[in-house]
């Protein structure tokens, strides 16, 4: 283990264990590694730790992954444990703390006797058998079901199975692009098909939406693990068929037709099986070339659902325009079976660099109606014109056109991250984007001969139009709006209402950056006694509440909740906004409400500097519903202040002592520390706190509106509908 996992089991900094290296003569050697990267015998550091009264503070995932490390390469036991994972999730908190405190020979009867209950719950697996070493891997299985939910620990046996597999290009599909897809489904689509389900994330989904028949193949044994486990625990009303193969060699599936397939296909495969499938009646559309193996995908979905059935698949921009695959997206136009292509804002999934497309089809049905257009949705505009948070050019010159409400809402984004998918979805506005999506797809189904074009954000463009010598079906190519799309008049009342808004602004960020009252502590930083918000806990100063999450144990009901509060999402507290959170924010079993003056901290850390990760709840968060994502700590107001709690909590080294994981890096509560002050002392911090929160808002609220009001100007002055204003400076100027 390296010295960060070190630091994260003993609740330090990496500091600290660098000091305990050089300080302690009797501190354990590294056993493998490099000088500048030393790897440590876990069980010796362990035992280090406890001779030192050093309990472990790591969070239920992660001593998950300490006991599964512990086992070394090649024991399987990850493997063995989905079965008792997915058996244990049924029994009460009560029942799996009694059950982990079994000696061990107890415990590994018992834990075989569990994980025969669902004999059914992974693809061929076969009858599980558990040796004396698996005892204290059981234990933290049943530790992390009980504290972290079944969902999370089904997560870190996968992802130990596929590390020791050595399996590479295996992302998860955020579950907000998930709902996403799904709900572009038929509300009555009940058999559902996803041939690459990877994690299950696309099926849980479209059980949420009603689905009935779940059928999912992948070509990983534990991924298929996965998917029946995940579906076990989030539709276990739902009928499941989960296999396991190559779906395009060897389709589990042959005789199966559906309603609807969602799939998020491998990319890029160059031995997807070009030569041996040359003649495989699935090829409706023409031969798949050897590099486009997503179009063999496409035509695989395609081939298994009924007449009119819909497929929803996410595809790389690529696509859309590479001369190898014109011919087949030719005969996909011509046939009516390409209804919609939207473009998807750079990191929000996998690969991170690029803004991949959901493409929408659907199976021509004998005698049909023609279909004579195709919808583009641009959902890149923003990331790609405006900063975060800021609307586009195109954004701008639409509302200039008061062209209806339709799609209205903006991408906002709480900062980004390339360092991970997961961490950028989880801080990505999704339900701003699928508002945008859904309203353009409702209004062009509804009546595709009458719809409204929206320009710079929605068109429907005639097939004949794609049928060009390259059949380019990039959304930003055919939705941009032109000039004949913007009225001069109303952009210029835009421009001088932009201007009104960022003078007012930028006073408001003057007098919040007053440097007035800011003085030094003395010849050195102040040192004092620190708690953790677990000892805060214990002792009564506070309550941690936290956010369920989608699969957690005891939830009855896969659908969607209806809500009507509004719900406070984890990118409002990043970026200083409202709750903005909708049902698809939060988790039927979820439905914590916010009071003004609780304290809310960011379950997932990342989005960049910008983004905060703590604030306090106001008047206008009270009553709101908390979302995912987001642990809500609530003070006694007598003992603790909350801004100063707030402020503290939100340190970026505090954060990074308590956080587990590499790509989606988890806050852990727990082991947030804050100091040991008098209440007096800590209203006089909580109020700087809140200035500094003041502050930041401000410079946020600035840098957007400056951005708007730039991309308003660019667009009208390269639109032709704004003119320069006069120059008295250079009377005698010419034009060039």
């Amino acid at each position: 283990m390296t010295a960060a996992e070190i630091s994260r089991i003993a609740g330090v900094t990496r500091a600290t264990v660098s000091n305990w290296r050089r300080r302690h003569d009797d501190f354990p050697a590294p056993s493998a590694g490099t000088e500048t990267s030393p790897l440590y015998d876990l069980p010796a550091v362990q035992a280090w730790l406890r001779g030192r009264g050093h309990t472990s503070t790591a969070s239920p995932t992660e001593e998950l992954r300490t006991a599964l490390r512990l086992l070394g390469p090649g024991s399987g036991v990850a493997a063995r444990l989905f079965p008792l994972a997915a058996a244990a999730s049924r029994r009460t908190p009560e029942e799996l703390t009694e059950l982990a405190a079994l000696p061990d020979d107890q415990l590994i009867a018992r834990a075989e006797k569990t994980a025969g209950e669902l004999p059914a719950a992974a693809p061929e697996a076969e009858t599980v058998r558990y040796g004396p070493d698996d005892a204290d891997a059981v234990r933290a299985l049943l530790g992390c079901i009980r504290e972290a939910g079944p969902q999370a620990a089904v997560d870190v046996l996968a992802e130990r199975e596929l590390d020791e597999g050595a399996a590479s290009g295996v992302y998860q599909t955020p579950e907000g692009l998930a709902l996403l897809m799904a709900r572009l489904l038929p509300a009555d689509a009940s058999r559902v098909l996803d041939p690459a389900c990877g994690s299950g994330t696309l099926l849980a989904a479209a059980a949420r939406q009603g689905a009935r028949e779940l059928f999912g193949q992948d070509s990983l044994p534990v991924q298929g693990r996965r998917t029946a486990v995940r579906l076990l625990l989030s539709a276990p009303e739902a009928d499941t068929a989960i296999r396991v193969g190559d779906s395009l060699r060897d389709d589990a599936f042959p005789d199966v037709t559906v309603d609807a397939v969602l799939c998020n296909p491998p990319f890029g495969d160059r031995d997807w099986g070009h030569d041996e499938l040359a003649y495989d009646p699935r090829w409706a559309y023409g031969l798949p070339p050897r590099f486009e193996s997503e179009l063999a995908w496409v035509q695989h979905a395609l081939a298994h659902l009924e007449p009119g059935g819909h497929a929803v698949m996410l595809l790389p921009p690529a696509l859309a325009f590479r001369s190898s695959g014109r011919r087949v997206r030719a005969e996909l136009i011509r046939a009516g079976a390409l209804r919609a292509v939207v473009s998807l804002p750079a990191r929000a999934a996998y690969p991170l660099h690029i803004g991949l497309q959901i493409w929408v089809f659907q199976r021509p049905e004998p005698g049909g109606t023609d279909r004579t257009t195709v919808l583009f949705v641009d959902g890149e505009g923003e990331q790609r014109d405006g900063a975060p948070g800021t609307a586009s050019a195109t954004d701008t010159a639409t509302a200039t056109t008061d062209a209806g409400t339709r799609g209205s809402s903006r991408l906002r984004r709480s900062g980004s991250s390339s360092s991970a998918a997961s961490s950028s979805a989880a801080s990505f506005d999704w339900a701003g984007l699928t508002d945008r999506v859904l309203g353009q797809w409702a209004a062009f189904t509804t009546a595709p001969d009458t719809y409204a074009d929206e320009p710079g954000v929605a068109r429907a463009v005639p097939l004949v139009d794609l049928l060009d010598d390259v059949v380019d079906v990039t959304p930003a190519r055919h939705v941009r709006a032109t000039a004949a799309d913007i009225d001069p008049a109303a952009l210029a009342r835009r421009v001088d209402d932009l201007h009104k808004q960022l003078a007012e602004q930028v006073a408001a960020l003057a007098a919040s950056s007053a440097a007035d009252g800011w003085q030094p502590s003395g010849a050195s930083a102040r040192e004092w006694r620190t708690a953790t918000v677990s000892d805060l806990a214990r002792g009564g100063a506070l309550t941690v509440l936290r956010a369920a999450t989608p699969g957690t144990r005891g939830s009855k009901d896969s659908g969607a909740p209806t809500v009507e509060r509004p719900v406070l999402a984890a990118r409002d507290i990043a970026a200083g906004n409202p709750p903005s959170g909708t049902a698809v924010d939060i988790h039927a079993d979820a439905a914590q409400p916010v009071a003004a003056g609780d304290v809310l901290v960011r379950a997932v850390a990342g989005g960049g500097s910008a983004a905060a990760m703590t604030r306090v709840a106001d008047d206008r968060d009270a009553g709101a519903l908390l979302g995912q994502h987001i642990h809500l700590l609530r003070p006694d107001p007598a003992r603790l202040d909350p801004w100063f709690l707030a402020g503290f909590l939100g340190a970026e080294d505090n954060i990074a002592s308590a956080s587990t994981g590499s790509s989606l890096v988890h806050v852990t509560p727990g082991r947030l520390r804050v100091p040991l002050l008098p209440l007096e002392e800590q209203r006089r911090y909580g109020e700087a706190f809140r200035r500094v929160h003041e502050l930041r808002t401000a410079v946020r609220r600035t840098a957007d509106l400056a951005a708007d009001t730039a991309a308003t100007l660019t667009t009208g002055l390269t639109a032709g509908v704004l003119l320069p204003p006069a120059s008295p400076s250079t009377p005698g100027s010419r034009s060039v």
